[in-house]
């Protein structure tokens, strides 16, 4: 099977480095690629979100499976043009994908097939925006309608910043706050079945001590000692099977990767939000312990074939992940510093180093190209250990002004994690 992934990110690197652990795989090809992508896969320049383009290459290169990686080209509608062409494609439609380009969107999925999430008000103005806040009360939580990269969301409790965001934004969801850890759920589904991926966290703000302000992501580990038992199968019962099926009632079923962002809290768990595609770097933990065949499970989902696919298995050990991001990052991050140490870190036992933003110069040397830069991956035989090896790779690489969280998993592998007695 020859496959093509779209993108540049993160999760664009951890999908090629899975699909050539699949023996179904033959070769990968990616673009517009990154340059640890570079060193993997065959790359081509194209723009991710022209869908035209997208299938002429796919056309071109004879690919059997089409993986659409980030939100903005699905939401362009780059999936449709590709499987216009007769060529399979993991990602959803235009109209599909609305299910994370439109907040409001998916609140009215939510609504219809009463699934459990937050309280919330979809505001024009200003002046409704200050009536949402004054009802919800603190913490205000204000989401930008559309894409935004997964910084488009403002938790404070002060009113004058939540206000502020809204302005920025134009279009916004106020909501009420919802308590509990926050935990992502990534579901491989044909537009009917639904198979489950296990569960991971992440850590979106930018500092130890969840400070700082929001990122796309700054690290995650999987599994979750602390779910409830029985957490995975409630959740899909609950939330993404009632999902699924109102998607496909409407005549848009959703093909692709479902992420489902939980807060498990006093109630149970509840939405967040719905993202249309898999998580970075939630899903680098999740593939890291991945050990069937990747390309066979995608092309199964693409071809709506899942109901016959045989099923996953997993790595017993523990993943996690570290972003290391430029100094700078989030607000404006500072390109074109080298990198170095990543030979030296990817030599390391267990370890796998994912590039995110980075570009080969003139002069050959990888250098950073983006906010979060690489991040490095490690399997170890529960998180203590996973958490020590990754860190060990994240110190072998070294780049000018760079940061990353210290503490990611560590509440976990402490024991910390709790959960209301109602939740679990």
């Amino acid at each position: 099977m020859r496959t093509l992934v779209i993108g540049s990110g993160g999760r664009e690197h951890a999908l090629v480095r899975t699909l050539l652990r699949d023996p179904e795989v033959s070769d990968v090809h990616a673009a517009p690629g990154n340059a640890g992508m570079a060193a993997d896969a065959t790359i081509h320049q194209v723009d991710p979100a022209d869908g035209d383009a997208v299938a002429d290459l796919a056309a071109r290169i004879d690919a059997d499976l089409v993986v659409v990686g980030p939100e903005a080209p699905l939401v362009a509608g780059v999936a449709d043009a590709v499987r216009s062409r007769g060529i399979a494609c993991f990602g959803p439609s235009a109209q599909a994908a609305r299910l994370e380009g439109s907040k409001a969107f998916a609140k009215e999925i939510m609504a219809a097939a009463n699934v459990p999430t937050a309280m919330a008000v979809v505001c024009d103005t200003s002046e409704e925006v200050a009536d949402a806040l004054d009802r919800f009360g603190a913490p205000y939580v204000v989401k930008d309608d559309g894409l935004a990269a997964g910084k488009g969301v403002v938790v404070t409790d002060d009113r004058d910043t939540a206000l502020a965001h809204a302005e920025a934004c134009g279009r916004v969801v106020i909501e009420e706050y919802l308590d509990g850890p926050e935990v992502s759920l990534f579901c491989v589904t044909d537009g009917e079945t639904v198979i489950p991926l296990p569960p991971a966290q992440d850590f979106k703000r930018a500092y130890d001590g969840d400070t700082g302000p929001n990122t796309g992501g700054m690290g995650a580990y999987s599994p979750l000692p602390w779910a409830p038992e029985g957490f995975v199968d409630d959740v899909l019962e609950r939330i993404v099977t009632p999902t699924i099926a109102e998607m496909h009632r409407r005549g848009t079923p959703f093909v692709g990767a479902l992420y489902t962002g939980l807060a498990i809290g006093s109630r149970g768990p509840r939405v967040v939000e719905f993202n249309a595609r898999f998580g970075d770097p939630d899903i680098q933990p999740v593939f890291a312990r991945l050990r069937s065949g990747l390309g066979g499970l995608l092309r199964a989902a693409a071809t709506g074939e899942l109901a016959e696919h045989p099923g996953l298995r997993w790595d017993d050990r523990a993943a996690v992940s570290v972003v290391i991001a430029a100094e700078g990052y989030p607000e404006s991050p500072r390109k074109g510093d080298p990198i170095q140490g990543l030979e030296a870190a990817a030599a390391l036992p267990d370890l796998e180093i994912l590039h995110a933003g980075t570009r080969v110069d003139s002069a050959g040397v990888v250098v950073s190209s983006g906010g979060r830069v690489v991040s490095v991956t490690a399997l170890g035989t529960d998180l203590d250990d996973a958490r020590a090896r990754a860190y060990q790779g994240v110190e072998t690489i070294t780049l000018a002004g760079s940061h990353y969280r210290s503490d990611i998993a560590l509440a976990a592998a402490r024991g910390e994690v709790k959960l209301s007695a109602a939740s679990g």
